[in-house]
């Protein structure tokens, strides 16, 4: 089947459509390949896994609706992504992944280049995916930058490329400025430094996630925020700054700090709901979670910047005939709009903003992406509220969020050994 590009005016959905309409009133003797495709869609079925995060039943239900195949979604905690997509190549079609994660799957062969002349929306792809850049003088944040590992050189490449050489290895959706969430009500002072996670006023009552590759990103915020280590470059530590860190880390939960390590979403809404955890490391929608449920939640915004992280569909590498071609639909419907905008209304950013706006009202937009002062009501995908007229979303717009980026979520050279260290922490 042709790639998926505009043709005449028409997207490829319409041209299928057309064209499997023609060819049922034809003779069931010239019955061609779009004809195929109209009665096989339907009994498709693509499995999808990935974490809670984006994994989500209503894209699942959206999907079915628009497309008519199925799509099996299995969420998982991050590390259970990893070795899954690294160890089990025929359980999956979709592999809905980070770009961190990327660096350890990749080289394994379970997932296949994709080509992206067959993105409809490849040019509307912020520039973080394509170059590394927001702006053309953004500077680019340490850790694994998710466009220095989203490129092979062609179909069977094993390398990752400095270019945009036409084949990726993931199809950039969902991405974010990570911070610290906090308690306001119960906290009842600005909080402005990562330094604050480890303030003995917080003792027993914060938290930081048990995932290792990202929780070492928000210890050396935080350690780099005392002005404890000055690290050469915080994505790729050597094993000096590594033990520096945990040594920090380990002197604090031996003394209290810690209310608990969280692994799962659910896990860090609880917490925080419950006035357990007053500081923690939390995503956008634990944060909108917490709110949802009426309860005041701040991503608060700091001095020393955001951990950012980035994920995408990758597909694997066994992948082929109709259901490749499933694929490729799904993943530009994903780029559409409509999964674009449910995402930027719980706080991420879609991949490509320009078509999630067509999702949006005037006022979300506005709230979401531009950093507007809201001017009615604000709610989640299911309609709770979140803000009112007048707020204004925490940290801002997006080119403020996205432009204050200091690290992205990263494997280090040094990884198996931070693993160990990390381990040794938790067990401490």
């Amino acid at each position: 089947m042709t790639p998926s590009k505009k043709t005449g005016g028409m997207n490829r959905r319409s041209l299928l459509k057309g064209a499997a309409a023609t060819a049922a009133i034809a003779s069931t003797n010239t019955i061609g390949a779009p004809m195929i495709w109209a009665q096989n869609i339907k009994d498709i079925t693509l499995r999808q896994f990935g974490t809670g995060v984006s994994n989500l039943n209503d894209v699942a239900t959206k999907v079915k609706e628009d497309l008519g195949f199925t799509l099996e979604m299995t969420a998982l905690d991050s590390d259970a992504v990893t070795q899954r997509a690294a160890t089990q190549p025929d359980s999956f079609d979709i592999a809905d992944i980070e770009y961190w994660i990327c660096k350890k799957v990749w080289p394994t062969g379970n997932l296949q280049a994709m080509d992206t002349s067959k993105i409809a929306n490849y040019d509307k792809i912020v520039g973080i995916f394509r170059d590394g850049k927001l702006t053309p003088e953004s500077t680019i944040a340490q850790g694994t930058a998710p466009h220095s590992v989203g490129f092979v050189e062609g179909p069977g490449g094993t390398e990752f490329v400095d270019n945009e050489s036409g084949w990726m290895t993931l199809i950039p959706t969902i991405y974010n400025a990570d911070t610290l969430g906090i308690r306001p009500d119960l906290i009842n002072r600005p909080i402005s430094n990562w330094s604050e996670l480890l303030n003995p006023e917080f003792k027993g009552k914060a938290s930081i996630l048990d995932i290792s590759s990202i929780g070492i990103m928000d210890m050396a915020m935080v350690c780099e925020s005392m002005g404890e280590i000055s690290y050469g470059d915080k994505g790729n530590m050597t094993k000096e700054e590594i033990d520096k860190t945990f040594a920090i880390f380990t002197e604090a939960k031996k003394a209290g700090q810690f209310r608990a390590f969280w692994k799962t979403f659910d896990e860090s809404v609880n917490l925080m709901a419950s006035g357990e955890v007053v500081i923690q490391s939390m995503w956008s929608p634990a944060i909108t979670a917490v709110k949802s449920r009426g309860i005041p939640c701040v991503y608060q915004p700091l001095e020393e910047g955001y951990r950012s992280w980035g994920g995408g569909l990758g597909l694997s590498n066994s992948l082929s005939g109709l259901e490749l071609e499933a694929a490729y639909e799904y993943i530009n419907w994903y780029l559409s709009g409509w999964v674009g905008g449910y995402l930027m209304r719980q706080g991420y950013y879609s991949a490509v903003p320009e078509t999630s706006k067509e999702f949006m009202s005037e006022n979300e937009w506005g709230y979401w992406f531009e950093g507007k002062a809201a001017t009615d009501t604000i709610t989640s995908p299911t309609g709770d509220p979140l803000a009112q007229a007048g707020d204004v979303r925490d940290g801002g717009s997006f080119t403020d969020r996205m432009g204050a980026v200091a690290c992205w979520n990263a494997v280090m050279d040094e990884n198996q050994y931070m693993v160990r260290k990390w381990n040794e922490f938790i067990a401490a």
